[in-house]
């Protein structure tokens, strides 16, 4: 039996692309598996969501802990006891170190609402709807130190229509989310994409 690559996924609240991710690694055929899911937010219910699906899913609270390195240390800790392969950020709401993130380097990706390098940070739906684009969209990256700016794996478009507020181009945008995050996951468990500097070279041949 082929190995599956293992997620370790990093969520901060709902979990609605851990659950896409959770639907997609209940394919036999999907070249990945979720080995934990952790959340800086004790609270958050894509732990819910995590634990009914029988995964092994724990709060890391980052209030609990007096500096961002020690909370990235005990988050670090849990991800190489998962003996993960591949950290997905799906909605985790905080800022990595530069320590952190390279010590993950080619190994930890994330989902922003937006097509970067075009709004990168918080409220992207606000910045594209002030900027008055006619698409936005989403993007799967490589985590860099650098916020919302490392390789860019995949991205998917969407239509930015007139009446739009931010509510509505999110809800459109986290669709097309739920799509993209298993598309791209797959793409690299299948060792079909490389990094060259800055670029990820994906090789989209079926």
């Amino acid at each position: 039996m082929v190995s599956r690559l293992r997620l370790g996924v990093l969520i901060s609240g709902r979990g609605s692309n851990l659950a896409a991710l959770i639907e997609a690694c209940a394919d036999p055929a999907f070249p990945a598996e979720i080995a934990c899911v952790l959340s800086n937010r004790p609270e958050a219910r894509g732990l819910d969501i995590a634990r009914e699906a029988g995964l092994p899913a724990r709060a890391i609270d980052h209030k609990a802990h007096e500096s961002r390195e020690s909370f990235e240390a005990e988050l670090d800790r849990a991800l190489r006891a998962a003996d993960v392969g591949l950290v997905c950020s799906a909605g985790f709401m905080r800022v990595l170190t530069a320590g952190f993130t390279r010590a993950w380097e080619g190994r930890m990706i994330n989902i922003h609402p937006s097509l970067l390098p075009s709004f990168p940070g918080l409220h992207p739906q606000a910045q594209a709807l002030a900027a008055g684009v006619k698409v936005s969209g989403c993007t799967v990256h490589y985590v860099t130190a650098d916020v919302d700016a490392g390789p860019i794996v995949a991205q998917a478009a969407v239509p930015v229509l007139a009446g739009d507020d931010e509510d509505s181009l999110a809800a459109r945008i986290l669709k097309a989310e739920h799509k993209l995050y298993p598309r791209a996951v797959r793409l690299i468990a299948d060792g079909r994409v490389r990094i060259e500097g800055q670029v990820a070279v994906v090789d989209e041949r079926e």
